[in-house]
């Protein structure tokens, strides 16, 4: 059953004749006759019948137009709503978001989203980054906000699409008082001394737990250096690892963001890393590819991206 089909069958049962409800529909006379009958032919039954008074409905004409009726009207109401979703009236988001991330991110978005579109709900799923693209990859999230790790080959693969909005380099952590001091050179671009990576492969390492992003960007900076480590622990937390390394457990990497960001009472000695070992990870809006992005995602993203900078470029939807 058509939406043209449910109308027609419930205009001609309202006004009783098949030439007042043509007019009314301004369609041809004959054409909906036609209509009629081809609707009959595939319901194997008749619809109406003639009556002195004109045509009245049989049992499953009854049950026709009791159908036509409630799906006409659910079908408004849904046109109502969308149209209020569109206008930013109503609606849902839901977004992926690392924990880690989402305590540093939403207090400075969120407020000011929920001030401009207070009817539109945000559902938070919070995930590890692996997760989130488990998450995206079977559409349960209109975006997830993560970081990626910037190897080209394995996202031409992907069925995500990646927008990085902003770009954090990775630095080593050691506790304060080492000698690495010596093997690390001054660089006008970078905030921190660069280390001289061959200094520390003797060195035991704290490092997250295997699958995290963080885990992958540090076994990738490792492995371009030629260092295996002998890894005394790891930590679902970056914290954690961050805390231990300043207490002299062993050398971690950490996103120069997330030092900076949440000052803790733990310090420790801190060292840029040359950037050919690709040590950054770029902060992304992350979509599955040919999916669809509602009115209220796109202007949730655009205050991101705003938040940023405004350096990220989507797609047109």
């Amino acid at each position: 059953m058509t939406e043209r089909e449910l109308i027609y069958v419930k205009t001609i049962a309202d006004e009783g004749s098949i030439s007042k409800a043509a007019q009314k529909l301004y369609i041809s006379q004959p054409s909906l006759s036609h209509c009629v009958q081809r609707i009959e032919e595939s319901l194997g039954a008749k619809l109406f019948v003639r009556s002195p008074t004109g045509l009245t409905l049989t049992y499953v004409g009854e049950r026709y137009y009791s159908v036509a009726t409630e799906i006409l009207h659910i079908y408004s109401d849904f046109q109502l709503e969308v149209g209020e979703m569109n206008d930013l009236r109503s609606g849902r988001i839901t977004i992926g978001m690392a924990s880690f991330l989402a305590t540093w991110l939403l207090p400075q978005l969120l407020p000011e989203f929920h001030r401009k579109y207070p009817h539109i709900s945000i559902v938070l799923v919070e995930k590890s980054s692996t997760e989130l693209e488990a998450e995206l990859a079977a559409r349960h999230l209109d975006f997830a906000v993560m970081h990626s790790f910037a190897n080209s080959s394995q996202q031409e693969k992907s069925s995500i699409s990646f927008y990085p909005v902003s770009r954090s380099p990775f630095i080593l952590a050691a506790p304060p008082g080492t000698s690495l001091g010596e093997h690390a050179r001054k660089d006008p671009d970078s905030p921190l001394p660069v280390i001289d990576l061959a200094a520390v492969k003797d060195w035991p390492f704290v490092l997250v737990t295997p699958g995290r992003r963080i885990r992958q960007i540090s076994d990738h900076i490792l492995w371009q250096a030629g260092i295996t480590p002998e890894v005394v622990l790891t930590t679902s937390s970056y914290e954690t690892a961050h805390r231990l390394a300043c207490q002299g457990l062993g050398l971690t990497f950490l996103p120069l963001q997330y030092k900076e960001i949440f000052q803790g009472p733990y310090s420790g000695e801190y060292f840029a890393i040359d950037p050919a070992y690709s040590p950054y990870w770029d902060l992304c809006v992350a979509v599955a590819r040919d999916s669809y992005i509602s009115n209220a995602a796109q202007v949730f993203i655009h205050m991101l991206n705003s938040f940023f900078g405004g350096k990220m470029r989507m797609p047109e939807p």
